[in-house]
């Protein structure tokens, strides 16, 4: 059986033709599934919908949050309640294009465990917001050594993967780079992101920004390298202001004093305080893990 997660903030638009769709196109090609919403704390009517469906169609389930937790958390509350022998993620709002689970799920059928939905193009996105995603996906790429770039969260993992990834301890998770981390035969299609069936993107730039940065302090301690590397550049500068100030003493001359000083302490300021900044944030993440709380609370659950 294929099971088909589907996070849902705010989604109630899309809902019912999401689920026809789905419909239509499994049933005709001949794929038992099941569908699983996972209601991330809706502030409209999305969970009462989701019910609806439920209550029509058994093969339709939801999970709800008792508030908002992230997609991330969404996906990963599917998958651990899914009961197929494969797994689709897919978002509600159709820009992911259904039609391509079936050759998702024919890939599976010839022995794939990973199907990786590959962005042709990146839909009506702003040229900001592009070339935000790409440079954030290629440093991702550099510094975890998977390949990022035009990845989605649309994929297909078999029951291996869902079982691994659902063994994995850790609170904060990013569902787009452990996918891929954690190896498996893969493979991968391409497709075009479609427009927006109705509604709006919940992303902001601001939320995106705290995405990314949460990422990929959830993945890697590469930014803490940085702070590394502040210290070599400091230590660098310092001998050759120290190198320069004996000279000046030795040969007699004056040190032009207060602008060079002030420079330095400003300099030497933003420095620290950004290396402070890095390794905070670092330890407000210990502090999350070492807390222990879930990833997120379930309110109710339609299964059968």
């Amino acid at each position: 059986m294929l099971s088909v997660i589907i996070p849902a903030f705010c989604e109630a638009e899309t809902l019912e033709t999401m689920s026809g769709t789905l419909n239509s196109i499994l049933t005709d090609a001949n794929i038992d599934y099941e569908v699983l919403f996972v209601d991330d704390g809706s502030t409209d009517n999305t969970w009462e919908i989701i019910s609806r469906l439920h209550g029509t169609d058994k093969r339709f389930k939801g999970v709800h949050f008792s508030r908002n937790f992230g997609k991330d958390p969404a996906i990963f509350a599917g998958l651990k309640r899914c009961r197929g022998d494969c797994a689709v993620v897919l978002d509600c709002d159709l820009q992911h294009p259904p039609e391509k689970i079936v050759d998702m799920y024919r890939l599976w059928e010839q022995g794939y465990e990973v199907v990786e939905g590959i962005k042709n193009t990146r839909g009506s996105e702003s040229r900001l917001h592009r070339a935000g995603a790409e440079l954030f996906y290629r440093w991702m790429s550099k510094v975890t050594k998977i390949d990022m770039r035009d990845t989605s969260d649309f994929k297909l993992l078999d029951r291996k993967v869902i079982n691994a990834l659902a063994k994995m301890p850790e609170h904060r998770m990013f569902f787009r780079t452990l996918s891929s981390w954690v190896g498996y035969k893969r493979t991968s299609i391409t497709y075009d992101v479609g427009k927006r069936f109705a509604g709006s993107s919940k992303w902001s730039t601001v939320k995106l920004m705290k995405y990314a940065a949460s990422s990929v302090t959830s993945f890697t301690s590469h930014p803490m390298q940085i702070v590394t590397w502040f210290g070599v550049i400091m230590l660098a500068i310092s001998v050759f202001v120290g190198i320069w100030s004996l000279v000046d003493k030795i040969v007699g001359r004056a040190i032009e004093g207060m602008t060079t000083v002030i420079f330095l302490l400003l300099f030497t300021g933003s420095i620290i305080m950004i290396s402070l900044g890095i390794i905070g944030y670092y330890i407000s993440r210990i502090f999350e893990e070492v807390q222990a709380r879930p990833r997120y609370i379930v309110d109710e659950f339609l299964d059968e």
